[in-house]
């Protein structure tokens, strides 16, 4: 059994293709050292890698394609920097999971993911697999009072148990958090805990991202869509002993503050968080996503736009953050920039005040939307992934030189 591209590209594209015509011009490219790693053709070595990369201490890259592949429902595979790309696993769309759109973590040599699609129940599943091309489903998803259609990334607290969200599901409908305890000794069973399900008052609906942990166990993340003004929140999971219960720490409303945030939380060293949006900032609802930072004082969080994209509608921030210290920031946009096409971005603060540097602006030739959160290697080149264009129109992988 296949399955074509999920509802929620699809909407995402068909939009950035009717904005796109009203598109504004970001600022212009200094200039990098970009070179595409490789042109994924649709074949066997899939297409559409959404996920961007994972680096193993080797040095190669892992990443999944959301389609393609020997089944057509996506793939995992391994990627040297020198552009060698090897097929680890295929999907096929059945019990094994399809359509894998969040980026992999990699634990001791084992590579763990989630599928939009697919798993025993057809509502999507979290997987293992080894770098020999084992693959193991770890959950599935069972859709109704359980979580479905999980986007996002797994994150890893210190005991090896995994948390992150599903899109939709859950005792609403509107999408869970969830958490997979780790088996106990001498057994493989993991077991599944609906942490919080969206679907109260204000609270927010259909998390693309997944979630961050704080020392003291708590989650943060975001919605993007409902809450106070139907643009979704930021919200934070307070733990207290195995329960945990929601706080809104922001509620957007497409203004300034930006809007529709599908980017996650990150955590820098400070305890601050950081995210983005896709739409809102100075234009309001013309403007092109926003980068914002929450910090807290004595209980109270402070929300504070750090930057306005340039761009319109939908265009902004897709995927998390790489927060590398608490004046470093770098970013993807989807289809910003002045081919509409996506950019990379970095940002950095100095006296308070935030200076935006664009590092690439995709051409559709470059490579094309990026649902991609970019990673640095050890030498601190910049690599990414786009979800199409490229020499056969499929998507690409990248590098940017930043020395």
């Amino acid at each position: 059994m296949t399955h074509g591209k999920s509802a929620f590209v699809r909407g995402i594209l068909a939009l950035a293709l009717v904005l796109g015509l009203g598109a504004i011009a970001g600022p212009a490219a200094h200039a990098q050292t970009f070179s595409v790693v490789h042109n994924f053709t649709g074949g066997l070595d899939g297409n559409e890698p959404m996920s961007g990369l994972v680096m193993a201490p080797s040095g190669n890259f892992y990443g999944t394609t959301s389609g393609g592949g020997e089944y057509s429902s996506g793939s995992v595979f391994e990627l040297t920097p020198t552009g060698t790309l090897t097929t680890l696993y295929n999907f096929t769309g059945n019990a094994d999971g399809g359509d894998p759109e969040a980026a992999l973590v990699l634990v001791g040599g084992v590579l763990y993911g989630t599928t939009r699609q697919g798993g025993a129940h057809y509502s999507g599943a979290v997987f293992s697999l080894t770098l020999a091309g084992k693959e193991t489903v770890i959950y599935s998803f069972g859709g109704a009072g359980d979580g479905a259609t999980p986007n996002a990334s797994l994150t890893r607290d210190a005991s090896g148990n995994f948390y992150s969200t599903t899109f939709a599901g859950g005792a609403h409908g509107n999408g869970t958090v969830f958490k997979l305890t780790r088996p106990k000794a001498g057994s493989t069973a993991w077991t599944e805990q609906i942490l919080y399900s969206f679907g109260a008052p204000d609270d927010g609906a259909n998390p693309i991202a997944g979630v961050a942990i704080d020392k003291l166990g708590n989650l943060y993340g975001t919605t993007s869509a409902e809450g106070q003004y139907s643009y979704g929140n930021v919200y934070e999971l307070v733990k207290s002993g195995t329960t945990y219960a929601e706080q809104i720490l922001h509620q957007f409303e497409l203004l300034s503050d930006g809007g529709t945030a599908y980017a996650g939380i990150v955590i820098d060293r400070n305890g601050d968080l950081f995210g983005g949006t896709t739409d809102g900032g100075l234009g309001g609802s013309n403007g092109g996503g926003t980068i914002f930072e929450l910090t807290e004082t004595n209980g109270t969080w402070s929300f504070t736009t750090i930057y306005s994209l340039p761009g319109w509608g939908v265009s902004g921030a897709f995927r998390n953050l790489l927060v590398e210290s608490p004046n470093l920031i770098y970013g993807t946009t989807h289809c910003d920039g002045n081919n509409t096409a996506g950019t990379v971005f970095k940002l950095t603060e100095s006296n308070g005040t935030w200076t935006y540097t664009s590092l690439h602006v995709f051409s559709g030739s470059d490579g094309q939307y990026l649902f991609s959160n970019p990673i640095l290697d050890r030498t601190g080149d910049l690599y990414g992934t786009t979800q199409i264009g490229g020499q056969y129109g499929k998507g690409v992988a990248f590098k940017i030189a930043l020395r």
